[in-house]
């Protein structure tokens, strides 16, 4: 069975535990045969309370997507805790991990799953591009920490967090939706650009395009 975050592993409320239901059917069931009935069948209490705080799947859905990122702002500090570099491989190794744990890849699925009604849906849209403000500022975060340390070259922050973010989501999108794994291949290079282009003092081209 899919194990579930440490942060939901004991609910202290009524949201923690509809969230780790949540979390639990998505996994299991995917996006598209994900039921309000599922939804209750990992969770403790009535389904009638579900709908007493839902309106319906996508409304759940969306306040749980809201949950995760307010749990990403609780935990990851807004400064690096490390040396730049140290950081950024720090980051590189969590997502690149490999191989991928069966509950990580179920994980994973899903979100590309939900992230994929943005297309057609303003409040999934809107969540997704704060999320994506959230964690392409961190990254500019390391970049700028980096920068003032003398570890990085003089780049453009917000450009190469656009650029490693987008990388990463494009990594994680391939992993869970393609035969095949490419991740060995991708960190290489991305820790080829850091070397080259982030690190000051290596030989690569530091010029601003």
């Amino acid at each position: 069975m899919t194990e579930t975050p440490t942060f939901l592993e004991d609910p202290t409320d009524t949201r923690d535990t509809i969230m780790r239901a949540t979390y639990l059917a998505l996994c299991k069931h995917g996006y598209a045969d994900l039921t309000i009935q599922r939804i209750a069948d990992e969770f403790p209490k009535s389904k009638s309370l579900l709908y007493h705080h839902y309106d319906g799947k996508d409304d759940l859905l969306l306040d749980f997507l809201e949950f995760m990122l307010e749990h990403q702002r609780e935990r990851i500090p807004a400064e690096p805790t490390s040396s730049a570099d140290d950081h950024l491989n720090a980051i590189f190794d969590r997502v690149f991990r490999t191989p991928m744990t069966d509950d990580y890849r179920d994980f994973w699925r899903a979100m590309v799953e939900l992230r994929a009604q943005a297309a057609h849906d303003e409040k999934y849209r809107d969540h997704f591009t704060r999320s994506d403000e959230f964690f392409r500022e961190l990254f500019a975060n390391v970049v700028r920490s980096g920068i003032d340390d003398g570890v990085f070259r003089e780049v453009n922050p917000e450009r190469t967090a656009a650029y490693l973010q987008t990388t990463i989501t494009g990594v994680m999108t391939r992993r869970v939706t393609t035969n095949g794994d490419i991740i060995e291949d991708v960190r290489e290079e991305l820790d080829e650009y850091v070397r080259l282009r982030l690190l000051a003092g290596e030989t690569g081209d530091s010029t601003e395009r």
